[in-house]
């Protein structure tokens, strides 16, 4: 058995190391090769948001070349305009400045500290050691024969003084700042009209890129990052501007000069995550204590920057498309980080779009998959995997959390179907292995006992139910587990209308005593792993000793696929088996009497 499992390890070695040695070199090239890599994808994130547009006009027959350009004109010309106006207003704002050098001043003044009380005296105290040290330094240089700030030599200062720059040197100083930026915007202006043009041509050759074999999974991959990413940019640039306005809103109302264009600001520099918000505010808030007296309409600007992000960034986001991205928001500010030390401030900008295919491509790629886990938004654990995970770690309140969550929109059937039967199963397969301890055993059934018998209390039932005649023996199988899942069916046959009598652990020749009547239900409730064989062999005995009551098997969540073993086990026995609870609600009103 080593020989096979030895291979076996070897190769998952070799594909894990593959793996790890993939994602590497792919770090490296996108570092690298940034300079292409980051117009190419500002370029697909435009596209996203500019193929609605172009299809529109494609379907009033325009054909697809003249939509794009019109599509790209509109865009053009918006962002000349927006460029131009918020060029122009800025200027405007820098030549109304002197006009407030006066409060300027003022402000300064106010600011340096007093000539009275504890920081005044500091001050004076700082100022008065400072001369005598000044003084100190000029007595021991007249000492010494020269005067302070001297040299042996005494030479002469020398000054380099630059001829003044000529009209074509103060042009190409003025323009060159914004020669890369514009030839970044005209690269990816390009790059978005031939994308939107070929973009059917540019889908096919990544399909066949990925294989005939895979093309199931990366069409799905490919139409999921496409929804996600344009759902996401459309609604960014709504709240965006929404915001905008609400910000200029909010400036005007305060008297603030210029609020339109601040409020134009905060919507283009929120496009920045983290970040731009606040270098939005800087500049309303660094004019208004030029403009006003006192503090208070700084102070009420930046509560307004603040309270607006908080809003928007906690509640309506999250509300609106926090969904479609798929992305936690721990992921969010992970790869936000990643992708500004990647790709600086491009990649800030992008992070979020970038994030979002990463993120699909560990959905749909099992390689990848540890990408989803770590960046998604789904959870990672199913619910009866966090309850079960909650008891061992002995934490009963939040594993009755758990279970409340399920039925803020579940049913209690569903619950003990669902998450708690697969969570006993857990426990049941975890004991037998020998690796649960006898104190973590204790407490898990101790706990769901309890919680079964809580959520009986807040959860009474919806509707009236009819009274059943005879009455239900529930019988656990072997152990803890069997008597735990007894007591939550009993819980649900009582809630049906069923009188039951719940006995414990071997406890079966009590029901000598009891003396069970022809109309009365014995039920056997039994957990895999080891279900069948305990509830068969305690079947067989209870049906030699009362062959003429009807006897029901609840093995609860026995595996599919074993239809014949449980047939042979109702044949043997003469009785019905329930392999679900539900199952078992409906057949314990159809138990057949023995022949």
């Amino acid at each position: 058995m080593l020989r096979n499992r030895r291979p076996a390890e070897s190769t998952e070695e070799r594909s894990t190391l593959a793996s790890i040695g993939t994602l590497v070199a792919t770090l490296v090239v996108l570092y690298l090769a940034r300079e292409i890599f980051i117009p190419f994808a500002f370029a697909l994130a435009l596209s996203f948001i500019l193929t609605p547009l172009a299809l529109r006009l494609q379907r009033i027959r325009l054909g697809r070349v003249p939509s794009v350009m019109i599509v790209m004109f509109a865009v053009v010309a918006f962002t000349a305009a927006v460029s131009w106006m918020v060029g122009n207003q800025l200027i405007e704002v820098a030549d109304h400045l002197p006009d407030y050098q006066a409060n300027i001043q003022n402000k300064i003044d106010r600011i340096r500290s007093p000539a009275t009380g504890a920081l005044g005296r500091v001050e004076k105290s700082v100022a008065a050691i400072g001369k005598e040290l000044d003084g100190a330094g000029a007595a021991a240089a007249v000492v010494r024969g020269r005067h302070p700030g001297t040299t042996i030599d005494n030479p002469l200062p020398v000054q380099v003084v630059k001829p003044e720059p000529g009209p074509l040197a103060y042009l190409r100083d003025l323009i060159q700042p914004f020669l890369v930026p514009l030839g970044m915007f005209g690269f990816v202006l390009i790059l978005t009209v031939f994308i939107l043009i070929k973009r059917e041509d540019l889908r096919n050759r990544l399909l066949r890129l990925v294989g005939v074999s895979q093309l199931h999974a990366a069409t799905q991959a490919l139409d999921d990052a496409a929804q996600r990413i344009s759902r996401y940019l459309m609604l960014q640039f709504l709240v965006n501007g929404l915001l905008g306005v609400v910000i200029g809103a909010g400036l005007e109302a305060m008297g603030v000069p210029y609020a339109a264009l601040w409020g134009v600001i905060a919507a283009l520099l929120r496009l920045v995550p983290y970040v731009g918000i606040l270098c939005a505010a800087i500049l309303p808030f660094a004019l208004s204590l030029a403009v006003f007296d006192g503090w208070l309409r700084p102070a009420l600007i930046l509560l307004l920057f603040f309270v607006l992000e908080m809003i928007v960034g906690n509640f309506i986001e999250p509300w609106l498309y926090g969904a479609h991205t798929g992305i936690s928001s721990l992921g969010l500010l992970v790869s936000a980080i990643f992708w500004t030390l990647l790709w600086g401030y491009p990649g800030l900008i992008l992070s979020t779009p970038l994030t979002v295919c990463v993120v699909v491509l560990g959905r749909y790629v099992p390689q990848l998959s540890f990408l989803h886990i770590v960046l998604g938004d789904e959870d990672v654990l199913s619910t009866e995997i966090h309850l079960y995970q909650r008891l061992l770690a002995m934490d009963h309140a939040e594993a009755l959390e758990v279970t409340t969550q399920f039925l803020k929109d579940r049913s209690l059937l569903d619950l003990y179907q669902q998450v708690i039967i697969p969570a006993l199963i857990l426990t049941e397969q975890e004991r037998h292995r020998g690796t649960l301890e006898a104190s973590r055993e204790e407490f898990i059934f101790l706990c769901l006992t309890e919680i079964i018998a809580e959520l009986g209390e807040n959860d009474p039932p919806k509707k009236e139910t009819a009274a059943h005649t005879g009455r239900v023996f529930l019988i656990p199988a072997k152990d803890a587990a069997d008597e735990v899942s007894a007591v939550l069916f009993g819980q649900l046959l009582e809630r049906e209308g069923y009188a039951v009598i719940s006995l414990p652990l071997g406890s079966s020749e009590e029901l000598a005593v009891l003396e069970p009547a022809p109309d009365d239900i014995i039920c056997v409730s039994a957990l895999p792993p080891f279900a069948f064989a305990a509830a068969a062999k305690l079947c067989a005995q209870l049906r030699a000793r009362h062959p003429e009551v009807r006897i029901m098997a609840g093995i609860w969540g026995f595996p599919e696929g074993r239809e014949q073993m449980l047939a042979r086990l109702e044949k043997s026995s003469n009785m019905t088996v329930a392999i679900t609870l539900a199952q078992g609600l409906e057949q314990t009103a159809n138990v057949p009497v023995p022949a």
